[in-house]
């Protein structure tokens, strides 16, 4: 009946004003429905379904749901020009006040990621736009800054040999490879900070992504050339805390790095790391909380696990995240 009434209620009228209310109470409801009906397949034929939400809060290391948000604020079922599996890795930037966020999106009918884009006025409530990159290669983790008055992006390509740099033609729709910057290995989940006056890339070169080893590089200049820091890899053995998740943010003069915790499963949780000491010949970091910044909630969108958080600082001094998380699923249901 709770089924019946839902696409019962995402068919009415959509009146001027009313989609957002009814995106909104629609998406409580499905956590609802989530919550009581959230009985897992077997594991050997449960997968992943990937969603974004927004949190908020005064600090980036301490942050909650965002009042005004109906978590998940985008799921695959928003993805109109192609059909989905789900939407993972958000990265979102402020330009002339408006939003803008890009994300994985995982195609049905090949398996292979591209990166879309939405569009919002206030951080809270997001509208889908369109497919914006595609290669013949997998594509995700679009880690989109700007610089000296260019945007823009490096996502995960490393079914390409490397590491390659975009730049935005035309802000925020269509984007040109400028080349590579870290060729010849298993390169994933780059990500890119300025900090002292040099580049520096912080990225998991590990032999698959259960076994995540975290790698450094610096340059001078952001074309290159990149050079490996003569401590890499920073962290070897520890699947907790190896590899990337999300953008690397500046906070008290310190760069701090953001961590998703891949075991027992993959996309479990994410710590954060203060990196006490950066240069040429140094690198030092020091935990920031023994607990999870985000972590897995107990029912609903994000009930299995959430692995990344892109974290920016707004005009009052609070902070607002995109995040990702996700719940299993029986691939039939969205066969």
């Amino acid at each position: 009946m709770l089924k019946l009434f839902y696409s019962s209620f995402l068919t009415m009228q959509k009146a001027p004003g009313m989609q957002d209310i009814l995106k909104m109470a629609g998406r409580r409801l499905r956590r609802l429905l989530w919550g009581k009906n959230n009985k897992r397949p077997p594991v050997a034929e449960r997968k992943q379904r990937w969603s974004i939400g927004i949190y908020c809060g005064d600090s980036p290391l301490s942050i909650t749901p965002a009042e005004g948000a109906a978590n998940p604020v985008l799921t695959h079922e928003d993805i109109s020009d192609i059909k989905a599996y789900y939407i993972a890795d958000p990265f979102m930037f402020l330009k002339d006040n408006a939003w803008y966020m890009f994300f994985e999106v995982k195609r049905r009918d090949n398996n292979k990621g591209e990166i879309g884009l939405a569009v919002s006025a206030d951080g809270l409530r997001w509208g889908y736009q369109r497919i914006v990159l595609a290669e013949p290669f997998h594509l995700s983790y679009p880690y989109v800054f700007e610089w000296q008055g260019e945007y823009y992006m490096l996502p995960e390509a490393w079914k390409s040999g490397g590491v390659s740099l975009y730049r935005a033609e035309s802000f925020p729709e269509k984007w040109s490879c400028m080349g590579k910057l870290i060729s010849g290995r298993r390169i994933v989940d780059s990500s890119i900070f300025r900090y002292a006056d040099m580049w520096w890339i912080l990225t998991d070169t590990g032999k698959n992504y259960m076994s995540p080893v975290l790698s450094l590089y610096y340059s001078k200049e952001l074309p290159g050339p990149w050079v490996e820091h003569p401590l890499s890899p920073v962290v070897k053995s520890d699947p907790h805390i190896a590899r990337p998740g999300g953008r690397v943010i500046i906070m008290n003069g310190r760069p701090v790095r953001f961590t998703q915790d891949v075991v027992p499963v993959y996309g479990k949780q994410v710590y954060a790391f203060e990196i006490a000491e950066l240069s040429p010949t140094k690198y030092r970091e020091v935990r920031l909380n023994e607990r999870p910044i985000v972590a897995p909630g107990s029912y609903g969108w994000n009930n299995g696990g959430m692995h990344h958080i892109d974290a920016c600082r707004l005009r009052d001094g609070k902070w607002m995240a995109c995040v990702d998380g996700f719940d299993w699923y029986d691939p039939e249901e969205q066969a």
